[in-house]
C-alpha cells in the first residue's frame, strides 16, 4: 500500500547517507565539538547571511520547541502560539510538562496576526490581577503553518515588530522550513526569516535526514548555559556528528532547498488532480500537505489503498483528510493515488 499519512516516512536522502558511510570510522570529538558540526554551522550562517547566528543541532522537533521554549521563559511566563499550532495540539502537553503553559490565540487559516499578539497583550497588561496570570514571555509561530499555509513578508514583518516593541522573543518552528520557502507563494527567504525571528529552527527530520533539527539563534541571544539546558533535558548528543554530518551535506550545494522543490512539486500535483475532479479543499495549501475534504464514503474506498491522514470531522457526512509529501515522494506513487480519485 501506498502512503501519504506524513512527511517522514522515508529515511534519509542517498546523499546524507552516503556522506554518513564516508566519515564513519573518522575519529572525532563528542557532543557537537566535531568539525562536520563546526563546518555544518558555518555553511547554514553563510546561507542565512547572519554571521551573528549562534547555531545548535538537537534531534526531534517536539524536542526543539520544549527545549528552545524552556530555555527562553522564566517559570512564571507562558508562551503565546495559534489555537492550531503544532505545540498546543500535538506535542502531548511537552510544554506544559516543563512547566510553561501554552497561551492559545485565534487563527486564521493556521495564522495568528500582530494584531491579535498586540491585543492580547493591552488585556493582560491593564488587568489588575496580572500578577496571579501566567505571564506571556514568548510568541510562537511555525513556517509553513501546520496547515501547509504562508506568512507573508508584511505579517511575519509586523509580528516582530510586536514582538521587539514588548521585548518578546518571536520563535519561528521551522520543522517543514524548506518546504515553505521553496513555495511559489513564499514571500520570504530564509535570510529574512534569520530576521525578524530571534530564533528559529531549519527541519532536517522532515527534509532529507534521518533525524535532526538546526536550531538558530539570530541575535547573539543564546540563552546562558543553553548547552546545561540541553543536557538536563538528556538531549544532548553524545555522537554530535551524526546530526553535524546531515546538515552539513544538507547545507552543501542546496541539497536542502532542492529536495524541498521536489515535495512541493507532487503536492501540487495531487492538490490539481483533486480540484480537477470537483474536490473541495479544506485549506489550500501551496507547500507539501494538502487538506482536502472527502465524503466518508470517499475515505472509506481510498483508504483500501492509499494511507493518508484523518484530520477532523468536517460534518456528518464528510471529513478533512491530509495528504502529504516529501523529499522522497515517487512520482508514480503519486500517479497511482491519483489513478484511485
Amino acid at each position: 500500500m501506498i502512503s501519504f499519512a506524513n512527511d517522514y516516512l522515508e529515511g534519509a536522502h542517498e546523499k546524507v547517507l552516503q556522506r554518513l558511510i564516508e566519515t564513519n570510522m573518522e575519529q572525532e570529538h563528542g557532543y557537537g565539538s566535531d568539525s562536520f558540526t563546526k563546518q555544518a554551522i558555518e555553511n547554514i550562517k553563510e546561507v542565512i547571511e547572519c554571521q551573528d547566528a549562534s547555531v545548535r543541532f538537537l534531534v526531534g522537533g517536539t524536542q526543539t520547541n520544549q527545549i528552545v521554549i524552556d530555555a527562553l521563559l522564566n517559570k512564571f511566563e507562558g508562551v503565546l502560539a495559534p489555537e492550531t499550532g503544532h505545540i498546543n495540539v500535538r506535542e502531548a502537553g511537552a510544554i506544559e510538562y516543563s512547566g510553561h503553559k501554552v497561551l492559545t490565540l485565534p487563527s486564521v487559516n493556521g495564522k495568528i496576526s500582530a494584531h491579535s499578539v498586540k491585543e492580547y497583550l493591552e488585556v493582560f497588561n491593564a488587568d489588575e490581577t496580572k500578577e496571579h496570570m501566567v505571564l506571556p514571555g514568548m510568541v510562537y509561530i511555525s513556517f509553513p503553518t501546520e496547515y501547509g499555509t504562508l506568512y507573508t513578508y508584511e505579517e511575519l514583518e509586523d509580528l516582530s515588530r510586536v514582538c521587539h516593541d514588548n521585548q518578546l522573543p518571536l520563535f519561528i518552528d521551522g520543522a517543514r522550513l524548506g518546504y515553505g520557502l521553496v513555495s511559489e507563494k513564499s514571500e520570504v527567504t530564509i535570510q529574512d526569516i534569520a530576521r525578524f525571528s530571534d530564533v528559529f529552527y531549519i527541519g532536517g527530520t522532515k527534509i532529507g535526514a534521518l533525524c535532526g533539527e538546526a536550531v538558530v539563534f539570530t541575535k547573539n541571544n543564546e540563552p546562558k548555559h543553553f548547552i546545561s539546558t540541553v543536557k538536563q533535558h538528556g538531549a544532548l548528543l553524545a555522537k554530535g556528528r551524526l546530526l553535524g554530518v546531515q546538515f552539513l551535506e544538507l547545507f552543501t550545494n542546496n541539497l536542502y532547498f532542492d529536495i524541498s522543490q521536489h515535495a512541493v512539486a507532487m503536492s501540487l500535483k495531487i492538490k490539481q488532480a483533486f480540484l480537477d475532479r470537483g474536490y473541495e479543499l479544506f485549506f489550500d495549501s501551496p507547500t507539501n500537505q494538502q487538506f482536502i475534504i472527502m465524503t466518508n464514503d470517499q475515505v472509506d474506498k481510498l483508504k483500501q489503498h492509499v494511507s493518508f491522514a484523518i484530520w477532523e470531522k468536517y460534518d456528518n457526512d464528510r471529513m478533512v483528510v491530509r495528504f502529504a509529501t516529501s523529499w522522497g515522494t515517487l512520482e508514480k506513487n503519486v500517479d497511482e493515488l491519483i489513478s484511485y480519485l
